[in-house]
């Protein structure tokens, strides 16, 4: 038997800069928040224990915020003490995670609003089906360095045969 299609339920971001990230994610991407910033602290607190089970004891506290999207998939955002930004936050051929994308019908809208906020503009806005379909798509980055794609349409749409 074939399992069924999970759902997505949220993502872990790293940022220097709590505050300012929520900051962003907000004003921005229009996310909002469902756990204020708060510090967690390597303790003997239920949260405490998850937390030494991922990242096991060698930490003493770091600070996190819950945000949600429109469509209710959660944004975790972590600020730890020895945050390093990376050389190259694209290294795009290792495994791992090096990218999520939004969605937004106003996507040169949304890349000048994130480059008025400090973000980046990594490639122009390309057209996936230019003359057939108004599908398009473009990289970008938060002022922190994390790299997100937006779409102009769902990625099933985008995607599947046929559909518009």
């Amino acid at each position: 038997m074939l399992p069924y299609p999970k759902s997505f339920s949220h993502i872990g971001l790293s940022v220097p800069d709590l505050d300012k990230a929520v900051q962003f994610y907000t004003e921005v991407l229009g996310w909002y928040v469902i756990m204020e910033p708060s510090d967690v602290e390597n303790d003997d607190s239920p949260v405490g224990q998850m937390c030494r089970d991922v990242f096991g004891n060698d930490w003493d506290k770091f600070r996190i915020a819950h945000l949600a999207t429109g469509d209710k998939i959660g944004i975790e955002l972590f600020e730890f003490p020895q945050n390093e930004k990376p050389e190259n936050n694209f290294e795009f051929w290792k495994t791992g995670i090096f990218h999520f994308c939004v969605q937004d019908p106003d996507i040169e809208g949304l890349v000048e609003k994130i480059k008025a906020h400090g973000g980046k503009q990594r490639m122009p806005i390309r057209e996936y089906y230019p003359g057939d379909k108004p599908y398009k798509m473009v990289y970008v980055e938060d002022p922190f360095g994390n790299i997100f794609e937006i779409y102009t349409h769902s990625y099933e749409l985008t995607y599947s045969q046929g559909a518009y």
